[in-house]
């Protein structure tokens, strides 16, 4: 018994010091990459762009709205969270016992997740910044069409409760970044520009398939159908909706 705790103790320890020691950003070098939505293979433009190496952790959100309090769970106006921000919170400044620090904050609202990474002098990545880092595998900048890239995506979709784990549980990517697909979910700044941008590009009859549950259900490619769920959930998302398996990363330019 001792040994397991003493092995448990250890891996906190050493994933505190990873946690510690990561650069908190990588530089993404642009580039261009076709998106799912759009016709004809039209490629999109990524300029340069820094990224968080992990996902926003409870222990950072934590230390925001301590400073913030117009973002804890008792001050923050309806307006901009639904009724289960922060709800799995003991209370305002204090995580339930079943909570780690160093796990990704969830249930949050895109008007928080704007705010905390404004207040860091960073912004909400766009739909395609967080595409362009999150098609990459370990040694490929773009690993779509590889059968085992799209298996782990779609294998942690039917897993419960990734959320729970710690930042950098899952791998590191090419650029250098951890957990773009395995822990949660993550908003971005133009959550639902494809369905609403009235941009020509994206407005396309086409692009309602993004948003129908039989075109997902139907695709038989694998990179689609993980793509799809993506585009999905996005598209059925309001501003201050929050969810539980759903988080956030900032970006600066």
């Amino acid at each position: 018994m001792k040994t397991i705790v003493r092995l448990a103790v250890t891996m906190l320890f050493l994933n505190s010091i990873i946690a510690n020691c990561q650069p908190k950003m990588v530089k993404i070098k642009g580039g261009t990459y076709i998106p799912l939505y759009g016709t004809n293979n039209q490629k999109v433009t990524i300029d340069n762009f820094y990224i968080d190496v992990y996902p926003v952790t409870n222990q950072e959100f934590l230390e925001f709205v301590k400073k913030h309090p117009e973002w804890k769970r008792s001050k923050a106006l309806k307006l901009f969270v639904d009724d289960n921000y922060l709800n799995d919170w003991k209370s305002d400044t204090i995580l339930n016992t079943n909570q780690n620090l160093q796990s990704p904050i969830t249930s949050i609202s895109w008007f928080a997740a704007k705010n905390y990474c404004e207040a860091q002098n960073k912004r909400l990545p766009t739909v395609d910044e967080w595409e362009y880092v999150a098609m990459s595998n370990e040694n490929m900048p773009d690993a779509r069409t590889l059968k085992n890239y799209n298996e782990f995506i779609l294998s942690w979709y039917e897993k419960p409760k990734t959320n729970i784990q710690t930042i950098g549980s899952t791998f590191q990517n090419y650029w250098k970044v951890y957990d773009m697909h395995g822990l949660v979910w993550e908003w971005t700044s133009d959550f639902n520009a494809v369905l609403i941008s009235g941009e020509s590009r994206k407005d396309v009859d086409k692009d309602n398939d993004l948003f129908c549950g039989s075109a997902a259900v139907n695709a038989t490619d694998l990179m689609n159908y993980a793509a799809f769920m993506r585009y999905a959930i996005r598209g059925s998302l309001k501003a201050k909706y929050t969810m539980k398996n759903l988080g956030f990363r900032c970006v600066k330019d």
